[in-house]
């Protein structure tokens, strides 16, 4: 059976939510976890620190690096790369999971809120990647996945928050150019996004409370979708915009039930997708 044992993922952004699912996921095949993050002390409102989720990637059964860093930050990010490849000796996957989300229109949103998600979202998936590259080309099955929706032009999805539009698919067209430029290398990047929102402090502080929370799906679905494809063929399976549920359906999987957050509601198809 394939197994990520002793495999290295590099990851930006795994203090919480989908980022430390997807840590915890591989690290239950005992791979390596290297992750950077800004969180070295707990915040008022959002859970975990890198050194909390270290210790539950560990407890799940794999070796973790926590990296306290921002990967807007070009040394910071070179600083984290070649730790991981110091203590763990290269990298075989990496992903791109850091992101920042604000949802207001053109004339209410603040410059410096546009510059944090460029810098963060497309900025920072192009930086990481870049990174990560060298180490990738020496992986006998190299991945780059970016949590990133597909690239859906429809005009209503630009209308009400154009800037965090650009800024998503910003991350969507870096892994497409990526899977280009790569091909020969035969490093995979592909893209991943959820079906339904996934139950995250996003959700709970931005996107409805609650009851937003009740019409998601845990951060586990997208973790087990995330394994699913690390496992694929990278010379083959790259330029994909995959969706959770549908690669997990093409895995065998079929009790989403088990990934629902709780609360009885109905599940909200998440943004950038269509019926």
């Amino acid at each position: 059976m394939a197994s990520l044992a002793g495999k290295t993922i590099f990851i930006s952004g795994g203090s919480r939510g989908i980022g430390l699912a997807i840590a915890k996921r591989v690290a239950r095949d005992g791979a390596n976890v290297a992750f950077i993050a800004k969180t070295a002390d707990p915040h008022p409102a959002l859970p975990g620190t890198v050194y909390t989720a270290a210790a539950e990637i560990e407890e799940a059964g794999g070796r973790a690096l926590p990296i306290v860093g921002d990967i807007r930050n070009e040394d910071q990010v070179e600083a984290a790369v070649e730790a991981a490849v110091e203590l763990f000796g290269g990298i075989d996957i990496c992903v791109n999971n850091a992101s920042a989300i604000n949802l207001s229109n053109t004339e209410t949103l603040a410059m410096k809120r546009y510059d944090l998600m460029q810098n963060i979202n497309t900025r920072g998936t192009f930086l990481v990647s870049k990174t990560c590259i060298p180490y990738l080309k020496q992986s006998e099955n190299a991945h780059i996945l970016t949590l990133s929706p597909p690239l859906n032009l429809a005009p209503h999805w630009f209308k009400n928050h154009v800037a965090y539009t650009i800024a998503k698919y910003g991350m969507s067209m870096v892994s497409l150019g990526l899977s280009e430029e790569l091909a020969d290398e035969g490093i995979a990047a592909n893209c991943l996004w959820p079906k339904t929102i996934i139950a995250t402090a996003a959700v709970q502080n931005l996107l409805g409370g609650d009851q937003a929370m009740a019409q998601s799906r845990r951060p586990e679905i997208m973790a087990d979708a995330a394994y699913e494809i690390f496992l694929k063929d990278a010379r083959t399976e790259t330029g994909n915009f995959y969706i959770d549920e549908e690669v997990l359906t093409e895995a065998g999987v079929t009790d989403f039930d088990q990934y629902g957050y709780g609360g009885g509601g109905n599940l909200q198809l998440d943004i950038f997708l269509d019926e």
